[in-house]
């Protein structure tokens, strides 16, 4: 296969599992709606979710547990093989088993059914098509219409089991929320890693203060600002009132734009330099600078350029909530201000990394 081969054939795929994606979505209706409800009602009663299933199906089952779990419904993997040998003493008459086989008709899942029945759990089954053995035998069938695999032989899992993933992500994101699982109970959940350190540090831990925060009044000119920023370190000066409620913000990037502002020429006749001679550039009507403006701008008042009522983020924050801030509004600097909005800190993006939350 030549490279544009190879990547006409991987967009291929990409675009067999968009659409399956799409046909799962769309297929959603009452049954997801009473999946929900079973394990929600599952969870409140004290019971775990028990998800099985073979082949690579049981790894898809793996990660559906796990997300599970992480996000506050109890839940555990059960391989249905070893089930049948053992393992089914680890459930109860209080859990649910969701059960995993794009065609229904895998033969150690659709056994392990009656056999957890007899032990009291209710069936949430995950397969292709609502004709299927397992689908049939089931107290709740949510079917993934996704379609063919990516596969040139239709045998490889690929386009099914990103398909069932994602309906599993579904369910515990609904959940989550049908839950209120909060932000700090998942940090309970996940203290490790840099994930876990964005939840469990707090904005307070993060942020300057003191001597690193370039804090000045709204009377205070540019130059004040700047060589407030200059003692602290920062690239931004956080302007506040006597009483420390949070005026606006003016950075190094608002004092590199205005300074450009003020070196603009009155008018621009100088031919380009690779096309003239010297004699012509000798010549040529040179421009004068705004020297005015260069003189007057450091001594003006500072909220003439700052930035009025900006962004703020509160100290009781966690760090989670600073990352989303960050990202989304592509900022760099960020007051910190306590409830009643006055100034305490400030958090800049480069000491996100040292904290090694970013």
């Amino acid at each position: 296969m030549t490279a544009n081969e190879q990547l006409a054939r991987a967009r291929e795929v990409f675009d067999i599992e968009i659409d399956g994606l799409r046909a799962v979505r769309d297929s959603l209706g009452d049954s997801f709606v009473r999946a929900v409800e079973l394990i929600s009602s599952t969870v409140e009663n004290g019971g775990i979710v028990v998800v099985s299933g073979v082949g690579k199906n049981l790894h898809i089952a793996e990660k559906m547990s796990g997300i599970f779990s992480s996000t506050g419904t109890r839940s555990t993997v059960l391989n249905p093989v070893q089930a049948m040998h053992g393992d089914l003493g680890l459930v109860s008459s209080r859990d649910v088993l969701v059960a995993l086989s794009f065609s229904g008709e895998s033969e150690e899942v659709v056994r392990l059914v009656p056999a957890v029945r007899r032990h009291g759990l209710k069936v949430i089954s995950l397969t292709g098509s609502g004709t299927s053995t397992l689908a049939k035998m089931s107290d709740v069938h949510l079917c993934v219409p996704c379609g063919a695999e990516a596969c040139p032989f239709g045998m490889a899992p690929t386009n099914s089991t990103t398909a069932t993933m994602a309906m599993g992500d579904a369910l515990a994101m609904v959940l989550v929320e049908r839950q209120k699982f909060a932000i700090e109970d998942y940090a309970m959940n996940h203290p490790a890693g840099a994930i876990g350190r964005a939840l469990v540090l707090k904005v307070t831990d993060i942020m300057r203060t003191g001597e690193r925060l370039a804090l000045v009044s709204p009377e205070a000119t540019v130059m004040d600002a700047v060589m407030a920023m200059t003692r602290a370190q920062s690239g931004s000066a956080v302007i506040a009132d006597a009483d420390g409620k949070l005026l606006g913000i003016f950075t190094d990037g608002d004092f590199r734009r205005m300074m450009g502002k003020c070196l603009t020429p009155e008018h621009s006749n100088i031919p380009p330099l690779e096309h003239s001679n010297i004699q012509t550039f000798q010549h040529s009507n040179i421009p004068t600078f705004q020297h005015s403006n260069i003189q007057t701008f450091p001594h003006s008042n500072i909220q003439t350029f700052m930035t009025a009522s900006p962004l703020f983020v509160r100290d009781d924050a966690y760090a989670a909530e600073l990352l989303k801030i960050f990202e989304r509004r592509r900022i760099d600097d960020l007051p910190v201000c306590d409830r009643d909005g006055k100034v305490v800190g400030i958090v800049d993006i480069q000491d996100l990394p040292k904290m090694k939350v970013l």
